[in-house]
């Protein structure tokens, strides 16, 4: 795991960029918009092989808020407010903070991982496991990315993802990433 004083050299090495602030030795990740809740879908089974089924867990996005009253049992997809790139060489990791853990909001529910070749706005799934409403506000601290740098040969051209940082559409696009072949569902 790298110092502050690492990620800083980073940054000036134009290797990461991040244009919001570290916390300890790590970027500090603050909660922006839009908010993409779940909704009951209209049939009782999504089917993971298909797009359309998928989509239909989906909401309108919530983009002009301040805050934001989350219910128990409630799942929310939500960007960092500040964009992120991870250059060749660099890795990070997202921890959500434990003060808001022992209120029961799960922030990250995914794998930690973010590759290099990153590039834009980091999604993390909210969930409100605790007994009560929960009021969400625009820009509070989140969680945090602690940043690794890779050991050993590393490809300096990394490609980015097509879904990586997509600001506009927070949803899963499992189907479309993952194609299942009709005759094998």
């Amino acid at each position: 795991m790298l110092s502050a004083e690492s990620i800083n050299w980073l940054i000036k090495q134009d290797a990461l960029r991040w244009p919001g602030q570290l916390r300890g030795d790590g970027l500090l990740l603050t909660l922006g918009s839009p908010l993409q809740p779940l909704i009951a879908p209209s049939t009782q089974v999504i089917d993971l092989a298909n797009q359309a089924s998928i989509d239909d867990l989906y909401g309108e996005p919530v983009t002009d808020w301040t805050s934001h009253e989350m219910k128990p049992g409630e799942m929310l997809l939500a960007l960092v407010e500040q964009p992120l790139w991870l250059g060749a060489g660099v890795m990070g990791m997202i921890g959500g903070l434990s003060h808001l853990a022992r209120v029961g909001l799960a922030v990250h529910v995914t794998s930690p991982f973010v590759l290099p070749g990153w590039n834009g706005h980091l999604t993390l799934e909210l969930v409100n496991t605790g007994p009560a409403v929960l009021r969400l506000h625009h820009g509070m601290p989140l969680g945090r990315l602690l940043v690794f740098a890779l050991d050993g040969p590393r490809c300096d051209d990394v490609a980015s993802h097509p879904f990586y940082g997509r600001e506009t559409d927070l949803k899963s696009r499992y189907a479309d990433e993952f194609p299942i072949d009709p005759s094998q569902r």
